[in-house]
């Protein structure tokens, strides 16, 4: 059983753990690394040395913070379900057909927030998590707005507005979640605050789709219109109501434009952001009819894309003067924790998509309808959370992600069972029964082990990490998956054809999670290994002082 720790009621720093902590987190949810008595003195400079947010605020206000900075994971999800309920009415509209480009308005949005996240982090840590959290809600509206007017254009635009709103939410997530963690410390408020900004993901979704679809039965620009006003209010009360953690921010004051380059570390993240963008454009554009991977610009976006990866850890390990990434955060648990949110959350992108290609195309059902029939994700969804947010602290992290793992593998394989004209009770409801235990008990362990195992000071790049790694698994798992499908459906000529692949791609979807239950597997057994080592520890140097 993990305890959490005790803090004093002026401080928000922590104490800081063993080296042994580090590398198992099964003492405390999430450690801190060993920092000299230098860096202990100045690595919460710029927190304001305050109560933490509940002993702060009134109670009514500490709901309404913890709300507005949850808005945050939910409007990313909305922005992602109020695609995917209309996707072939908007396609419809722009006579798109060819699956892998109605992929593209999925993908592309998720690979700008899985991209962009991580300089995120930095620019938060430097210019304050709060200040960018309200940016990145009025970032993502002005987009979203222009997204609803692309109705006048082609689909082309409407593309690329969509992979510039994705900017916006990778703004607001390691931000937000940035200020969960320098507002609160460690203990179980701080766990059910993280528990409950991961529940808006499936409530986000849901929502998204269900407001997306009403709006779509007059006119779907509406869609993204009332919901770019929705987030030009949020940034407007968040403004005013969120407290800021953060008593001075370093900023670029007094750098010249080289010393402004090197404390962004703009090479790394110019480098970091290209590797990622065009391994995920190979695999989502590979896919697209008349394209393939025999497409010579496909292979070399992939092979540059895959080159650049080592150079931007070199970059970060070698050159970077202030990396973007610090190195110190690959620590063997934090590793294994980010392998399994990847296999997870790949699983999941591949779920809910091909989940409602089997509604809409298959069975026919209207948006409006598909949306009722995964209401249910925000009830189970809510419970995870609220279950998460009581157990994380008496469980190892290990143990949340082999349950969490299971859960995206049942509900893939429900879903890739499922006959077309089953009634809906059979399967489709109780894999949204099932499926958000793998969403709300995969990130907030993950968020929560990731961001104590840094120093205040690297709170948004902790955050911005995690979330990397869960809207860019999302991303390519569809390009892994619609490589899949087009390479077996053989064009989609019949029903059957069209569900054999994506029962095709579904199963991709399953070995993906299957590989994350091997990860937490071996994560949880490296985790009792480890607190047996360090238990025998104490006991040789008490016999051997009994010896001498």
């Amino acid at each position: 059983m993990m305890i959490p720790r005790q803090h004093s009621a002026g401080s928000l720093a922590d104490p800081t753990p063993s080296k042994e902590e580090v590398e198992s987190p099964i003492r405390s949810p999430s450690p801190e690394p060993d920092l000299d008595s230098d860096e202990l003195k100045t690595r919460d400079a710029t927190l304001t040395k305050t109560k933490s947010l509940e002993q702060s605020v009134s109670h009514p206000r500490e709901v309404l913070v913890v709300g507005l900075i949850s808005l945050a994971q939910l409007t990313t999800q909305a922005g992602l379900g109020q695609v995917l309920s209309i996707l072939h009415v908007i396609g419809d509209h722009f006579g798109v057909e060819d699956p892998g480009v109605l992929a593209w308005l999925i993908a592309g949005y998720s690979l700008t927030v899985g991209t962009f996240i991580l300089f995120s982090g930095r620019l938060g840590d430097l210019f304050g998590w709060k200040k960018m959290l309200v940016f990145g809600y009025v970032w993502f509206g002005i987009w979203s707005l222009v997204a609803g007017l692309a109705w006048y254009s082609n689909h082309v635009l409407f593309i690329f507005a969509r992979v510039l709103a994705g900017i916006g939410p990778a703004i607001c997530m390691p931000n937000g979640l940035a200020l969960l963690g320098g507002l609160y410390s460690n203990g179980p408020r701080k766990n059910m605050a993280f528990a409950v900004f991961g529940a808006c993901a499936p409530g986000g979704a849901i929502l998204g789709s269900a407001f997306a679809a009403l709006f779509a039965l007059a006119w779907w620009p509406w869609a993204f219109f009332s919901f770019a006003i929705t987030l030009f209010f949020i940034a407007i009360v968040a403004q005013f109501a969120i407290p800021d953690p953060q008593d001075e921010k370093p900023g670029l004051k007094g750098l010249n434009l080289m010393e402004s380059v090197w404390e962004l570390d703009l090479l790394g993240a110019v480098v970091g952001i290209t590797a990622l963008v065009l391994v995920n454009f190979a695999w989502n554009q590979a896919p697209l009819e008349g394209v393939g991977w025999d497409s010579p610009y496909i292979i070399v976006c992939l092979v540059l894309g895959l080159l650049m990866v080592p150079a931007f850890f070199y970059i970060e390990k070698r050159v970077a003067r202030n990396p973007l990434l610090p190195l110190e955060v690959f620590t063997s648990s934090n590793g294994f924790v980010l392998a399994c949110v990847a296999c997870g959350w790949a699983n999941f992108g591949i779920w809910v998509f091909y989940l409602w290609q089997i509604l809409e195309v298959l069975r026919g059902v209207s948006p409006l309808l598909g949306s009722a029939y995964l209401a249910p994700l925000t009830i189970s969804g809510a419970v995870a959370a609220i279950t998460t947010g009581l157990v994380l602290h008496r469980m190892r992290p290990a143990w949340a992600m082999v349950i969490a793992l299971c859960a995206f593998m049942t509900g893939s394989i429900l879903v890739a069972t499922l006959p077309v004209n089953q009634v809906y009770w059979a399967q489709i409801f109780v894999c949204t029964l099932i499926a958000p235990f793998g969403m709300d008990m995969s990130f907030p362990s993950a968020t929560l082990v990731i961001s104590d195992s840094m120093p205040k000071k690297y709170q948004g790049v902790a955050a911005s990490l995690v979330n990397t790694v869960v809207n860019y698994s999302i991303s390519l798992g569809l390009g892994f998956a619609g490589t899949i499908e087009v390479h077996v459906n053989h064009g989609g000529r019949t029903p059957e054809d069209v569900l054999h692949g994506y029962r095709s791609a579904l199963y991709m979807g399953i070995g993906l999670s299957g590989l994350g239950i091997f990860f937490a597997l071996t994560f949880l057994a490296k985790s009792y290994w480890d607190d047996r080592r360090s238990d025998r520890v104490p006991d040789k140097e008490a016999s051997m002082a009994m010896h001498d």
